[in-house]
């Protein structure tokens, strides 16, 4: 065929020579450089090395210049189907081996596609690096040898199990691709969704997909990037051996800026009806990544809708006209769109029209208000915290380069679009304003619930044109390209030496009435996060009131007595650092990222908020009111629905089992005066923990925190938990989600307490081959095996009093029985045999070696003190757990399994459409019982 013809033509011959040094950047005066090297191969691959010696790890991201924007119109989704094609094997690599290649050592992967690019990712222990490098090349090089018409069915299944799961059952799922579709015409490259239209993947077979790899997955339209721990000149001759034979594929030339044009206003509406709350979408064409105006509309953006002190937030949410309300400029490689949402209150007022109006009035206020030197400045201090504490890890540093060079050709694009935004002047700001948003034209989308069309803002007045689709073009032959070798490339690399993981080393102090200061200091990048946990909580919450912990976590979140809710968050924002207060069940947690050098400024807004919160009547029935929408909400979601059921059938009546967040009937009936005595007894910080994680030492610390000793009262007194017996017998429990078009399924039963190295850590072992990880038997037979769901998992999970064993996943809902029958065969045969010899071997070495990214990053550090605290554990029980794992023999695994999965004692809750369920479930010869969730 003449296209085959001519991309062979288009494919250089390789030719292998080392790689050369292109440019690099050396460590700059501040802390927002990331010092690296890039390099380039004969055959075009670009390579970026960032050296970090902070941690034993290495962070690989392999990047293809290839999104959905590179699909054809009646092919979309092909670019997201290719990401789960290479994770089926390659010509060297097993089918389902690169996941387990990657959990067996100890790390982790993943990979995602959007409309500009997809790229793939791992994080190991150093020692594995060139294991990795070997894997990514073996799919970059030799993928299409194990591409199979088989595996396509099977991951075109995978991939509309995805669609349903996050887009097609999912409130507000459709918006996204249904704003594209009025922004841009059929032919524009991101009019279509990236995870695409099942119509395309339906009408086309394994030979589409592998043209599309052979286009677009050559090693000159890749950047690959290796942040962490290695040796610069060892890395560089094992990227060139195992990348450098890979011939280029064909010439990719940049794709032009393309952004919406629109000559008149578009309305359209959406009916969902899976939502309870209506929604208000607009979006304004802007301009594209990297164009110079970008800067000017991000700080746009921010003033508009950037935070509880914007124009939108001030002047919606606050006055209880919606019910949450921002804006943000988002920008892509071919264009850029300023988008403005608000969510209506239907217990008041679920019209959009009277919400159009405001917004435009807020837009127009602009005029008269103009743009502040102080506007521009709170909009550089924002993004450079964010820049900062995205470096606190290698995959963070890689994520910049990357996406940096690959989309403008700079690896310091985000650097430097932050110096551009620190260098732009109020009247560039006003200039923007006129120019893209002032009556200019724009995309308005109003989203209802089914039914309540009169909610809608506006008349629709633009059809979305129906999709014109050529006759598809059978292809047959396929010209493969050919790597000549000079090593045994199916030989996989030994990892090297192993590397030594150590725990961070901890400082305690106690201060005032037995508060306890736990930290560890770090470093590697200016900032500290503070966690602040106070005994209270649900657990402290009386008979009745479920909800009050969380009503007062919400109240805490709303300023203090001198800074309203709005200049609160303003002086955070200004200061670069974030604060959220909210409970957890033995704890209220006031938790703080912050700069080193802004450090003292918010500790004293902590401070502040902590002796004196604002508790405003008025702030009290708003936060009320939106509470009670987010719970009427939820009750519309099949998965929070499926999670709270299994809850109740697990705990009952008792705290356990009911709401995170409370009953809706407490929330309606609680007083201020509640909020304010809760408040009074469990924010107290006797007896208390505060953990410390960062650029802070511990005498500094202990006078920064001082004053939490002035607090005036008793500590706490909190009764014992109380844990009732399983309520629920074993059967089938159905909540009814009539249309659904996927079931939410939990299968479990009451089991353990956690603990770090006892009965429950046993059950976790026991766990991780069942369905504790991506090569599990359950995800497995699910996902890649039957195509039922798109992924399925198991777990013990709980606390310190009660905990339970569950199986949880979306699955489809015309396989919704044979669903549940395997997980039960499953189990069935696990309890029956155990692990095997080759799963035992899989289960040590995943954790035997994954401390090595245990403690990469300031939230990783200070969640394993707030681990240490909460459970009381000694540093040294990770020692202990290591011991365990390297002696627990098949024997113990397999009793473990006989307690905890016997199909004859397990609940099942589904959550799907009753009427197309009922027939095949009750094939299951189960007991079947209705479950509502008030």
């Amino acid at each position: 065929m003449k296209y085959w013809s001519l991309l062979l033509l288009l494919c250089p011959l390789a030719a292998q020579a080392a790689p050369t040094l292109v440019k690099q950047a050396e460590p700059g005066q501040d802390e927002l450089v990331i010092p690296y090297k890039l390099y380039r191969l004969d055959n075009g691959l670009t390579v970026i090395l960032n050296p970090d010696k902070s941690d034993p790890l290495a962070h690989v991201e392999v990047t293809y210049h290839v999104g959905s924007a590179r699909e054809q119109p009646d092919q979309t989704g092909f670019a997201h189907f290719f990401e789960h094609m290479m994770f089926q094997g390659s010509k060297h690599v097993g089918d389902q081996e690169h996941f387990r290649l990657i959990n067996e050592a100890g790390g982790t992967m993943n990979g995602t596609t959007n409309q500009d690019r997809t790229n793939y990712f791992e994080t190991v222990p150093a020692n594995h690096l060139e294991k990795v490098l070997w894997l990514e090349a073996d799919r970059m090089g030799f993928l299409l040898e194990a591409v199979s018409q088989h595996k396509f069915e099977i991951q075109r299944d995978t991939v509309k199990n995805e669609r349903a799961q996050r887009i097609d059952n999912q409130p507000y799922g459709l918006v996204g691709e249904r704003m594209d579709e009025l922004l841009y015409p059929r032919d524009h490259p991101y009019s279509w969704p990236t995870i695409g239209y099942v119509e395309d993947l339906d009408r086309v077979d394994v030979n589409d997909l592998k043209a599309f790899f052979l286009r677009w997955y050559g090693p000159n339209n890749a950047t690959l990037v290796i942040s962490g721990d290695f040796d610069t000149e060892q890395t560089l001759q094992w990227v060139d051996k195992y990348f450098s034979p890979i011939p280029a594929g064909p010439e990719v030339e940049r794709a032009k800026p393309a952004p919406a044009l629109l000559k008149q206003n578009r309305h359209q509406t959406l009916e969902d009806s899976r939502i309870r709350m209506p929604m208000l979408y607009m979006s304004y064409p802007t301009v594209w990544l990297g164009n110079e105006d970008e800067a000017a509309l991000d700080v746009l953006a921010n003033v508009l809708g950037g935070g509880k002190n914007s124009l939108l937030y001030q002047e919606l949410v606050e006055t209880g006209k919606a019910v949450s309300a921002g804006a943000g400029h988002y920008c892509s490689e071919l264009a850029c769109n300023f988008n403005i949402w608000a969510y209506a209150n239907p217990s008041q007022n679920g019209n959009l029209a009277p919400l159009k109006e405001d917004i435009e009035r807020i837009i127009n206020t602009i005029t008269a208000r103009g743009i502040e030197a102080d506007d521009v400045s709170k909009a550089v201090s924002e993004l450079r915290a964010d820049l900062i504490l995205g470096l606190d890890s290698a995959q963070g540093k890689a994520r910049q380069l990357s996406l940096g060079q690959v989309l403008r050709d700079d690896p310091l694009y985000a650097i430097n679009a932050w110096r551009q935004l620190a260098d732009t002047s109020p009247d560039e700001v006003k200039a923007a304003y006129q120019r893209y948003l002032k009556n200019k034209p724009h995309a308005l989308l109003s989203v209802v619930p089914t039914g309540k069309t009169e909610w809608q803002a506006a008349e629709p007045d633009y059809m979305t044109p129906e999709r014109d689709l050529p006759e598809h073009q059978q292809i047959d032959d396929l010209p493969l390209r050919t790597v000549t070798d000079e090593f045994d490339r199916s030989r996989m690399p030994e990892p090297g030496k192993p590397v030594t993981t150590t725990v961070p080393p901890l400082w305690q102090e106690t201060i005032g009435d037995n508060i306890e200061l736990l930290g560890t200091v770090n470093s590697e990048i200016p900032a500290v996060s503070i966690i602040f946990a106070l005994p209270g909580g649900q657990h402290a919450e009386a008979e009745g009131e479920a909800g009050l912990s969380a009503l007062t976590a919400a109240m805490m979140n709303q300023g203090t007595e001198q800074l309203s809710n709005g200049d609160f968050s303003e002086a955070l924002e200004r200061l670069g650092a974030s604060l959220n207060v909210r409970n957890g069940f033995y704890t209220n947690l006031i938790e703080v990222t912050t700069l080193t050098d802004t450090l003292p400024d918010t500790l004293k807004l902590v401070e502040e908020l902590l002796f004196h919160p604002g508790f405003r009547s008025s702030d009290f029935e708003k936060v009320k009111s939106r509470m009670l929408e987010s719970m009427a909400q939820s009750r519309n979601q099949p998965s929070w629905l499926a999670r709270q059921g299994f809850k109740e059938l697990m705990y009952g009546n008792s705290r356990l089992g009911l709401p995170d967040d409370g009953m809706p009937e407490n929330i309606e009936n609680f007083t201020l005066e509640q909020v304010k005595a809760f408040y009074q007894r469990y924010y107290n910080p006797r007896n208390g923990h505060v953990i410390i994680a960062g650029d802070l030492t511990p005498e500094q610390a202990k006078r920064d925190v001082a004053f939490l000793t002035r607090w005036q009262g008793e500590a706490p007194v909190l009764p014992a938990v109380k844990v009732p017996e399983q309520p629920a017998e074993p059967g089938i429990y159905v909540i009814d989600m009539p249309g659904a078009v996927q079931s939410v399924v939990r299968v479990g039963r009451r089991a353990l307490p956690v603990d770090a190295t006892g009965p429950y850590f046993y059950g976790q072992l026991m766990n991780y081959n069942l369905g504790g990880n991506f090569n599990s038997r359950i995800n497995l037979n699910l996902r890649e095996d039957k195509g039922y769901t798109y992924g399925a998992y198991s777990y013990f999970s709980g606390n310190r009093d009660a905990g339970v064993f569950a199986v949880a996943g979306d699955v489809r809902g015309d396989a919704t029985a044979e669903a549940l029958q395997e997980i039960l065969e499953e189990m069935t045969l696990f309890a029956a045999k155990g692990p095997t010899a080759e799963e035992l071997a899989y289960l040590k070495s995943s954790y035997s070696q994954q401390d090595a990214l245990s403690y990469e990053t300031l939230g990783k550090k200070a969640g394993f003190l707030l681990n240490l605290a909460m459970l009381e554990l000694s540093p040294d029980y990770l020692t202990k757990q290591q011991q365990i794992v390297a002696n627990v023999d098949a024997a113990t695994l397999t009793e473990q399994a006989k307690k905890w999965l016997d199909p004859t004692k397990m609940v099942i809750v589904v959550a799907g459409d009753k009427a197309k369920l009922e027939k095949s479930l009750a094939q299951l010869n189960l007991p079947i019982h209705d479950l509502t969730i008030e």
